[in-house]
């Protein structure tokens, strides 16, 4: 690989004399035969075609017409010729094989809802695969196929955080379906937020990535992967040079969790917070716009006993700047439960570092999951309460607390006042909702007319009143 950037330098170098003089020709072998042929013959192996396909059932269109009482008299169960009861959908992705007993990283759009998994490796074998593990929250996947002894291609992962802005990379997979492609670009960003996932910390390349290469490989030029290829941004469906990969520091984590049984549990902190506004920079002291402001720490939690307190500002997690919620999250995420993490953390002008080990997100409350009936405004809603390890599952703020409405039945007077899932009730006639138990007995002492406040997002919504 040494060899290969220095032809790259020497090359720059070249250019400039040949545009001048018009008449330079290369001056050396190795700046004709410049190739990333042999990172490709190296990696490419171990990058498949994810195939998926799922039976949809119609509710809609023509047959939906015949469940209608009338037709059924003359049809009964069956449809007349013609009018199809169910269609099958087919889907097309990438994936990479980072282990020799079969496991295949690709991304979890990919194969949502699948009926049947199909992978066919480069050279042309063809495997059925199950899913072990998936991971809604970073859109990550881990599938399983059994090589019957046979060996295969593995792809060894690297260090996504050693990416630097303008690293050269390669995108390989299946766009549109047309075989296995290779693009090369750079690393235009790091840690970029696109507001698809939970996790926003993506690397930006400018490498073609299009429909199809969804579970793909990102690799550096050391032949090593560095991300999984999962979205792009295009208002036409194809490339335009903004495309965005899930980096290694996260798939590293799901992989060993699928390969160990068990389900992705990532760890707790204990605390929130906010961006530092130019503002608060100049407040607190600081030089510059960085880090992320706590406002809330939840007692007993890893922060609170590590002696993080609100008012801190959190600079660096294991010597990565985190600039906003989502980076400090996501760095968290990166590790394992019963992890230590060292903090650089801004307080009073000055810098200290804090040492906590996190945990698993903890079950406490109880979630006391409930569906409420009778004559109530929230009659039709299932409510549970909120802890950390409910509030992570949902894609909520670790320290979120409260009463929070998981679902609604079609119809009831919860859904006819305006209750989604997701609301987050926060007083029945004024008198505030602390937990599932304490919202039955306000819904059993308190007399009509009812007036219900929940929180949405960053909202607080008030129902008109209910008088029963």
């Amino acid at each position: 690989m040494k060899g290969l950037l220095s032809a790259i330098i020497a090359l720059v170098f070249w250019v400039a004399p040949a545009a001048a003089q018009n008449s330079v020709v290369p001056t050396s072998r190795e700046l004709i035969h410049l190739s990333f042929a042999p990172v490709v013959k190296k990696v490419a192996p171990a990058v498949v075609n994810v195939f998926s396909r799922r039976v949809v059932r119609m509710t809609g269109g023509p047959a939906s017409l015949f469940n209608d009482p009338f037709f059924r008299r003359f049809f009964g169960n069956q449809l007349p010729f013609g009018v199809p009861r169910e269609r099958v959908e087919n889907s097309l992705g990438s994936g990479v094989i980072l282990d020799p007993a079969g496991y295949i990283v690709t991304n979890r759009h990919v194969i949502k809802d699948a009926d049947e998994i199909v992978v066919d490796l480069a050279d042309r074998r063809e495997f059925e695969a199950k899913v072990v593990l998936a991971d809604e929250h970073a859109d990550l996947a881990v599938l399983k196929i059994d090589p019957h002894g046979e060996k295969l291609p593995v792809l060894q992962m690297g260090d996504s955080d050693a990416l630097e802005v303008g690293d050269l990379v390669l995108a390989i997979g299946d766009p549109f379906g047309v075989g296995q492609t290779v693009t090369s670009g750079i690393v235009s960003a790091v840690a970029r937020s696109i507001g698809a996932h939970d996790f926003r910390s993506f690397i930006q390349t400018d490498a073609a990535i299009n429909p199809g290469n969804s579970g793909g490989a990102l690799v550096d030029l050391d032949g090593k992967l560095v991300g999984i290829n999962t979205a792009i941004f295009s208002q036409s469906g194809g490339s335009i040079g903004i495309g965005f990969a899930i980096p290694t520091s996260l798939v590293r984590g799901v992989l060993e969790a699928a390969i160990h049984g068990g389900k992705v549990t990532r760890p707790w902190l204990g605390a929130s917070g906010q961006s530092v506004t130019p503002e608060l920079a100049q407040g607190f002291g600081l030089s510059r716009p960085e880090g992320v402001l706590i406002k809330d720490v939840a007692p007993e939690s890893p922060a609170a006993t590590s002696g993080i307190r609100v008012g801190d500002v959190v600079l660096a997690v294991d010597g990565h700047a985190v600039d906003d919620p989502d980076g400090l999250r996501f760095r968290i995420a990166t590790l394992a439960p019963g992890a230590t993490a060292h903090l650089t953390v801004w307080r009073g002008g000055q810098s200290y570092d804090i040492v906590t080990t996190v945990v698993a997100p903890p079950e406490v409350p109880p979630r006391d999951a409930t569906r409420l009936d009778g004559r109530t405004p929230l009659s039709g809603a299932a409510v549970a309460n909120l802890n950390p390890a409910f509030a992570e599952e949902l894609g909520l703020d670790s320290t979120a607390e409260g009463v929070i409405v998981t679902a609604l039945a079609d119809g009831g007077i919860a859904e006819q006042l305006g209750i989604e899932p997701g609301d987050i009730v926060m007083s029945i006639n004024q008198h505030s909702v602390e937990s599932v138990t304490g919202l039955r007995q306000l819904l059993a002492t308190s007399q009509p007319p009812w007036v219900v406040t929940v929180k949405r997002g960053d909202k607080l919504l008030t129902t008109p009143p209910l008088r029963g």
